[in-house]
């Protein structure tokens, strides 16, 4: 049978690991024997196998059959948790989506179990025709910006307003019986149900061993704990002295490993204010469905008659949780323009009116920024206008700072309390405003202890900037992902510059600090996990 696929992309930070990580071997041809009994066909119907992409968690084929059928069947990494409950309930998710007329593709079978002729878990999935919005997005002009940007509020709108019983993630009833024993907290169309929080955090590493409980949540106030007494249960089974993971931060530390037992203490400063951190108003407090990572090449445009992009395609609903939208909210990461004081302010963009004095390096510096502006404008407006909800949420002024709570203290500790700290420094400082008033805050911090504390942030902050130009200098992606025809180049250029880093070290303590730490070298992740 013939098949093709695109060579991997490499990491310039334990390639080989990551290389295992994503080593998945399985039958080819059990696989496609069952894709094709999924929608009916025999195993002689299918002509091609290729590869389409390698994901953070999951590798995906394209198979077509005689008379120019496409699917899609994905299967997940070893590194994939969890596992079982991760594919049960993006299944799930799709379907009801689907079902409420969200352009979903349709799921034709899947395996939650390696138990089967392909010897993995699966899903295969109908192919949405069209083109990732992500290869077209920087050529739009700002009416196929808003249109697009409105269409998604709109289908967002939809999503949002699906209600639901109780947070964590939905599952067929049928699959969390055959796992849990017990088929969650039933929705009205009985064949779905709420069951366990499938967020990645929960379940990072040696987390997955944890007897703990992970939903459903019956409460905003239990879905704001939970995740907290989780890294709690984790830390005092596992954890031990750690190094800041992120190398380019450990200075700030002298190079000291940090105490799990900071990090304990700032989660139950954390689960004392918990309960205080729901919204008065009642909307903001009911359980809702929202896509995980809308991102540019996760949403599927096509051109309509009349040559207007239509949105045909959300694809990628793995981890998807359901939690109350004053949790869920914010502009998608690849669409917000925070940092920036004109989007902050939702002025209207505009470009310079010298632009076309300005040199081609400028121009194009001026033209990436509009479009910034311009994605982040749109959407914002859109949402407010189109998706009443999530806009009540986003402009909750004490929404900001919640959310900034209650996702470090869910995140995986890796060798800092840093962010946790300071978030809970500013939940006592700004107590009335986040609360309501009331009683008052149970945390309080020593004078002294807060100006430290600003001061490392202060540091802390640096040192991400001068990561954030190695980046641009040596030129990789997130977490060290560079192409495969750039691996090479990367690799020298990172040790030209380290290099050159160890040469400008004023002292021998310096040089062996920075060679001991250089921040694009290998490491051992172990402890880590």
């Amino acid at each position: 049978m013939p098949s093709h696929g695109r060579i991997r992309p490499c990491s310039s930070i334990n390639d080989a690991l990551r290389l295992a990580e994503r080593r998945r071997v399985f039958n080819v041809d059990g696989l496609c024997r069952l894709a094709a009994e999924s929608v009916g066909r025999s195993l002689d119907d299918i002509v091609d196998l290729a590869k389409l992409a390698e994901g953070g968690f999951n590798r995906t084929f394209l198979i077509t059959m005689h008379g120019d059928f496409q699917m899609v069947a994905r299967i997940p990494y070893p590194i994939m948790v969890p596992k079982y409950y991760a594919i049960a309930s993006e299944v799930a998710t799709m379907a009801l989506l689907r079902s409420s007329g969200l352009p979903i593709p349709e799921v034709y079978g899947y395996s939650p179990t390696s138990d089967n002729a392909a010897g993995t878990e699966y899903i295969f999935m109908e192919f949405v025709q069209g083109t990732k919005l992500s290869d077209v997005w920087l050529n739009l002009g700002e009416r196929e910006i808003s249109s697009v940007l409105r269409q998604l509020a709109q289908l967002e709108s939809k999503m949002m307003s699906i209600a639901f019983p109780a947070g964590g993630s939905l599952y067929y009833a049928e699959d969390l019986k055959k796992v849990a024993g017990e088929a969650g907290i039933p929705l009205e169309d009985a064949r779905f149900c709420v069951g366990p929080d499938t967020r990645l955090p929960l379940w990072y590493g040696r987390r997955s061993q944890l007897d703990v409980d992970r939903g459903p949540y019956k409460s905003a106030e239990a879905t704001l704990a939970r995740a907290a007494h989780k890294e709690r249960t984790y830390l005092e089974r596992f954890g031990q002295p750690l190094l800041p993971f992120e190398r380019v931060r450990r200075e700030g530390y002298q190079y000291q490993e940090q105490p799990p037992s900071d990090h304990i203490e700032n989660l139950d400063r954390y689960l004392l204010i918990a309960l205080s951190l729901v919204p008065r108003n009642p909307a903001l407090r009911h359980f809702c469905i929202r896509h995980p990572d809308l991102h540019p090449s996760n949403i599927i445009v096509s051109t309509s008659p009349d040559s207007k992009w239509q949105v045909v395609g959300l694809l990628d609903w793995q981890h998807a949780p359901i939690l109350p939208p004053f949790l869920l909210a914010g502009v998608p990461q690849r669409l917000q323009n925070y940092d920036d004081p004109i989007s902050q302010a939702m002025t209207r963009p505009s470009l310079p009116e010298n632009l076309e004095d300005l040199d081609k390096a400028e121009q194009i510096r001026e033209k990436e920024l509009y479009h910034r502006r311009l994605v982040h404008y749109h959407y914002v407006k859109s949402t407010e206008k189109y998706n009443e909800l999530h806009y009540a949420a986003l402009t909750d002024p004490a929404g900001v700072l919640r959310r900034r709570l209650f996702h470090h203290a869910s995140e995986p500790w890796e060798g800092e309390t840093l962010a946790l700290k300071v978030a809970l420094m500013d939940a006592t400082a700004n107590w009335e405003a986040l609360t309501g008033g009331g009683a008052p805050c149970p945390v309080a911090f020593d004078a002294e202890d807060v100006r430290e504390t600003k001061k490392l942030d202060g540091v802390q902050s640096g040192a991400d900037e001068v990561m954030e130009a190695l980046r641009n200098m040596i030129g990789y992606g997130p977490e060290g992902w560079v192409p495969t025809k750039r691996y090479e180049e990367v690799m020298t250029r990172s040790k030209q510059l380290k290099e050159g880093a160890l040469a400008a070290a004023e002292s021998a303590k310096e040089r062996a600090e920075m060679a001991t730490h250089w921040p694009l070298d290998d490491m051992d992740e172990e402890k880590y996990m």
